[in-house]
């Protein structure tokens, strides 16, 4: 099943932006259990895209105004949730911040 980690922290973990994950991403890709992610720039860089009674409406910086915001993220495959908690303790950034773990809907069958 495949489970996507979102990883936050709030403004103290910009100072880990360029640590690296310490061998983490290496181990899981050996257990063939990665199958895409990456880090993302400052929520400051962000923009949110809404569209209300067809009118689009742009609005700089991230969807929410939370004090912990998205960092990166981790799109694995793997047996199940345990496995998923596992895999997301063992990443670095689980010492600082926090990662939300959510399943990936699979889209029904015929549908791309």
């Amino acid at each position: 099943m495949k489970y996507l980690l979102m990883i936050c922290g709030d403004e103290s973990a910009a100072e880990h932006a360029n640590d690296g994950c310490g061998g983490w991403s290496e181990d899981m890709e050996a257990r063939g259990v990665v199958t895409g992610g990456a880090g993302l720039h400052p929520p400051d860089e962000a923009t949110t895209v809404r569209v209300r009674e067809g009118e689009l409406l742009l609005t700089d910086g991230p969807f929410a105004e939370t004090k912990e915001q998205i960092g990166g993220f981790v799109l694995i495959d793997c047996a199940d949730l345990d496995e998923a908690v596992e895999i997301a303790a063992k990443h670095p950034a689980a010492g600082y911040g926090t990662i939300e773990i959510r399943p990936v809907l699979e889209p029904p069958p015929g549908v791309v």
